[in-house]
């Protein structure tokens, strides 16, 4: 087992890891709009915040060694349905002709007012 740290996503916020590496999988827990570099917290509109989630995803599964091409599966928590359609266009351009297997699950509140995260597992290997 691995433990992915990478400067390219935001540092946890509490007592877990940007993402494990375990037999060939790569759990990537969730991603909240945070800039990794200057640490400004994305509140902005859905699709701004939606974007900055999938950059911090993007920089972890780099540091994993794989790519957005390697995603499995994902979990979105989206904190009002009404905004979903445009969550999903921002996910679709950003996964391309991938299409992971995904989760949408409603919920009231994120932290910070946040309205979006995405957690990911991918795989290691082509």
């Amino acid at each position: 087992m691995r433990e992915i740290s990478t400067p390219n996503a935001p540092k946890p916020a509490g007592h877990y890891s940007q993402a494990i590496v375990h037999n060939n999988l790569v759990y990537v827990s969730g991603q909240l709009p945070v800039d990794p570099e200057t640490g400004e917290k994305k509140v902005g509109p859905i699709e701004e915040q939606t974007e900055q989630v999938l950059k911090n995803l993007a920089g972890i599964l780099k540091a994993a060694g794989c790519g957005t091409d390697q995603v499995i599966k994902t979990t979105v928590y989206i904190s009002d349905m009404a905004l979903w359609s445009r969550v999903n266009a921002v996910y679709s351009k950003f996964f391309g002709e991938h299409r992971p297997a995904r989760a949408v699950v409603p919920t009231r509140d994120l932290h910070f007012g946040f309205q979006v995260e995405i957690e990911a597992i991918a795989t290691t290997e082509k």
